[in-house]
């Protein structure tokens, strides 16, 4: 993931919504969201090179996602996959809080990353670039990208206000994905780029940085490569919706799982 809006226990329906956009180079493999075969419980994307993933959930509803700090100047080829960081959370018993404890010992290793880790009661964030490394995250609607939580780079600003503007209208009422979440796509593809004085400094290039500084990327080499909404209920409901794009930024996929109360494994919804 390189940019995510979360709402942690602030809807009457659900307890955790993601909404959160996947930008890579386009000449690196990865497989949409689906079930892994060799790990039955997870649902998410793969990234087919290193057999990581960037966002997922598991059977009882815990959910895990990491994005990638930028600093170009700190890349380290040895350094293990990022990726594996979320299934490692899913394959494991153990809540968010003792995982992150026992990540800390060997985070260094890491190149650096941001990592958003659920459960049915908490949400916790690491970073092995944060003075503290971990936290447990009040309730309410946070930020990331590919900087420390919450940085408030103009991207991040306007998925987190368009979330919270959809929250204080969201309906009641239960529902399927439909027109009442359009608005969360939206923004999601909003393409607007930061102003020259807005851009964060990060040790890109000036071009670069500004082709970075919209929520949604188009570029030949690199760009959002799928956006994915995810909601998980009360109820232990699991809805998850991912639109896969073509180098221009068409869609290219559409893919949704769903599964009721205590279900497993979800069931693919035609799109």
């Amino acid at each position: 993931m390189c940019l995510a809006a979360i709402a942690h226990r602030v809807h009457p329906q659900y307890r955790l919504i993601v909404l959160a956009n996947r930008d890579e180079f386009h000449a690196r493999p990865a497989l949409s969201t689906h079930l892994w075969s060799d790990q039955p419980s997870i649902l998410g994307g793969r990234d087919e090179r290193a057999g990581g993933t960037w966002l997922a959930v598991d059977r009882h509803r815990r959910v895990g996602l990491v994005t990638n700090y930028r600093e170009p100047a700190r890349a380290a080829a040895d350094a293990p996959t990022r990726g594996r960081l979320v299934p490692a959370f899913l394959s494991a018993t153990q809540p968010p809080e003792r995982f992150v404890a026992e990540l800390a010992a060997e985070a260094d290793k890491y190149a650096g990353f941001n990592l958003l880790l659920a459960d049915r009661d908490t949400l916790w964030y690491a970073s092995n670039r944060h003075p503290r490394f971990a936290a447990d995250l009040p309730r309410g609607v946070h930020g990331l990208s590919n900087h420390l939580l919450d940085t408030p780079w103009p991207k991040l600003r306007r998925l987190r206000e368009r979330l919270t503007t959809w929250l204080e209208t969201a309906s009641e009422s239960p529902g399927e994905m439909a027109s009442s979440l359009e608005p969360l796509w939206t923004a999601l593809t909003d393409d607007e780029r930061a102003a020259p004085d807005a851009l964060p400094s990060t040790g890109v290039s000036p071009e670069w940085e500004h082709l970075l500084s919209s929520a949604f990327i188009r570029h030949a080499d690199y760009g959002t490569r799928c956006s994915t909404l995810v909601l998980v209920g009360h109820d232990d409901s699991l809805d998850i919706e991912e639109r896969s794009y073509a180098t221009d930024g068409g869609i290219r996929e559409r893919v949704r799982w769903r599964a009721d109360p205590n279900m497993w494994p979800p069931a693919p919804v035609r799109v």
